[in-house]
């Protein structure tokens, strides 16, 4: 008897981005359609947490991000209805500072535009975000929620090269 298939959620890192009482957001196509979301996707093999929202909001908002804290760590399931997917995502959130657009730098595929909302806003488009962990990520940093940098630890083996049997 074969044992059951081992369950992997998806993990994903995303930034959670300040600066003057707006919160800076992503306008991306989704297959449900225009979707906001924080700056985030999924962790890439052979980087660590913080390389990884450090790489996202660069390829998602053409901006320098530099994380401060972890505002938190999220466990969300998502079904799809047109295609019956079901995904588990693990999501690390963190809070950090943000340069001016680079100049030259084109955003991600699929990013429509970059835009900054006040929790107002946000919580004014919620039918429009692409999960409620986007919501949930900005009122956990406007609640104060800020965790050390140093709680996250990612051994050497992650960024050793794959053994080919």
């Amino acid at each position: 008897m074969n044992p059951a298939p081992r369950w992997s959620p998806s993990v994903t890192v995303a930034a959670i981005i300040e600066d003057a009482g707006r919160y800076l957001l992503v306008e991306e196509h989704t297959p449900e359609g225009l979707k906001l979301n924080n700056p985030a996707g999924h962790l890439d093999p052979g980087e660590s947490p913080l390389q990884g929202v450090v790489r996202e909001a660069l390829e998602e908002t053409a901006r320098v991000f530099t994380p401060d804290a972890l505002v938190g760590v999220y466990l969300s399931r998502f079904q799809r209805p047109a295609t019956s997917e079901d995904v588990t995502y693990l999501r690390f959130a963190f809070c950090g500072r943000v340069g001016e657009p680079l100049p030259g730098r084109a955003l991600d595929t699929g990013i429509v535009r970059t835009l900054w909302l006040t929790p107002d806003e946000l919580r004014a488009s919620a039918a429009r975000h692409r999960s409620a962990l986007v919501l949930r990520c900005v009122e956990d940093h406007l609640a104060g929620r800020r965790y050390p940098l140093e709680v996250l630890t990612t051994d050497a083996s992650v960024y050793v090269p794959e053994i080919k049997r």
